[in-house]
This record gives structure tokens, C-alpha cells and sequence, in this order.
């Protein structure tokens, strides 16, 4: 969706970097018909294929990429699925964003956009708590552009939960409710804020629009919603 309203808003060059294949040739595909429908034709779409992990990898991509904006989407953001492999989180989430950095300040990125969580804040699983180190990090490249004159920025943004979002609870409930139930909420006080992902990418690219070096924002996401309530509407939607 990011790409796509990049492709819509006049993008001269878009970069699609990812280490998994498939998820990177489905977007490209999906772009290029998009231009096909004459949307964004003239822009020049890139997949590239790689693991933010190698940082000698990143900085030789970055410098021969020579991107203006990068927005650092890439994370293991399944929570309980990385309560279970902390060193598989740390390693790409922290280690992986901090070789992202490193190669964006060597090669001059304008602008540095950290895609981030409402559970980085006082976080109380692995995922949030490597969030909030990626949020550090990505401070720390503020002040590390600013000592050295440069103009760019880094900057980060959090949101909560994104409907149908890779990691969202909504195609698990989706797939439990197709095969008949039962649809499992693990505490029905729990609530979370939720948004669709248009509106989030939208957001996301005017931050990287307006946002200035070392500055946090947060995306008003509006009131919290009761999962329960959520799994309830879905399944008399779902009939």
C-alpha cells in the first residue's frame, strides 16, 4: 500500500527491498498493472532482493541505490511467535535497523522514516522492547546527522494495530471463523487501537513529508476497541 501511494503521488524511482522473493515479486507485479492502468507510468519501480542483516550488503545497496527516502518497514512483528525467538528478533529488528542507518547516513539519505509501535512504549514483550531499541537507535542517527552539518532527517512513527496487516489478528479470526470456529480471544478486557492500512501509509508519507530530524510522532488512532467486540462483529459479519 506504501508503494502503491508512492507509485499514485508522483514517485520518480521506487525501491522494493526485501529479503523473501515472493513477497517482493507480488508487489512489483501489482505495480506494474497499476501502471499499465496509467497510474504513476513513468516512474521506474526496482526490486531488490537482500537481508538488512549484512551490513556490508546494505551499504554497498545504498550507495549504488542513491535513494532520497527510505522508509524502514521491515520487521518480525508476530508477538508471540517472538516471545519465543528473542535472539531472531534482536538480531533482525535491532541489528538489521542499525546496519539501515549506518548505510543511509554514508550515503547521504535525505529523509529516514522508522515505521513503529505503540508497544515500544514501557514495553512488556520482546518485539516492543526491540522497537523501542530501534527507536533509540534511530534518535541517535538524528543527533549523528546533526553533529555532522548534515540536512538530513531521522525520525520515527508509531501506531497501533493495522486491520489486515501482515501480523493483525483479523485474518486469524477470519480463518477461525471460516472453518466453522472456535474463535480464540486470550483476554476479553484486552483492548487495542486499530486503523486501516490506507489511512496508516497515508500518515506514514506525510511524517516523512513534514517530519523534522530527531522528532517523534504518533498517529492518532482514535478510541481503543475491545478485541472481543472486534471478534463478535466479525463473525455476525462473517454470518
Amino acid at each position: 500500500e506504501l508503494a502503491r501511494q508512492l507509485l499514485s503521488g508522483g514517485a520518480e524511482r521506487i525501491y522494493l527491498f526485501g529479503h523473501g522473493e515472493n513477497s517482493i515479486y507480488q508487489i512489483n507485479h501489482q505495480l506494474r498493472l497499476l501502471q499499465e492502468e496509467g497510474v504513476g507510468e513513468k516512474a521506474t519501480i526496482v526490486p531488490v532482493i537482500g537481508d538488512m542483516k549484512d551490513g556490508p550488503y546494505m551499504r554497498y545497496i545504498l550507495s549504488q541505490l542513491r535513494a532520497d527516502v527510505i522508509f524502514h518497514t521491515a520487521a518480525y512483528k508476530h508477538v508471540p511467535l517472538m516471545e519465543q525467538n528473542p535472539v531472531a528478533v534482536v538480531e533482525n529488528n535491532v541489528f538489521g535497523t542499525a546496519n539501515l542507518l549506518e548505510a543511509s547516513l554514508e550515503s547521504n539519505v535525505k529523509r529516514f522514516v522508522l515505521i513503529s509501535t505503540d508497544k515500544a512504549v514501557d514495553p512488556v514483550s520482546v518485539y516492543g522492547a526491540s522497537k523501542m531499541l530501534c527507536e533509540q537507535l534511530t534518535l541517535s542517527y538524528a543527533r549523528k546527522a546533526r553533529d555532522c552539518g548534515s540536512d538530513s532527517a531521522y525520525m520515527f512513527v508509531r501506531f497501533g494495530n493495522v486491520l489486515g496487516s501482515r501480523g493483525s489478528i483479523l485474518p486469524l479470526f477470519t480463518d477461525q471463523i471460516r472453518k466453522g470456529g472456535p474463535v480464540t480471544v486470550t483476554d476479553p478486557a484486552m483492548v487495542r487501537y486499530f486503523m486501516t492500512i490506507p489511512e496508516a501509509c497515508s500518515l506514514v508519507l506525510k511524517t516523512g513529508g513534514v517530519g523534522i530530524n530527531g522528532e517523534s510522532y504518533l498517529l492518532d488512532m482514535g478510541d481503543p476497541v475491545r478485541i472481543y467486540d472486534v471478534a463478535e462483529q466479525l463473525i455476525r459479519f462473517m454470518g
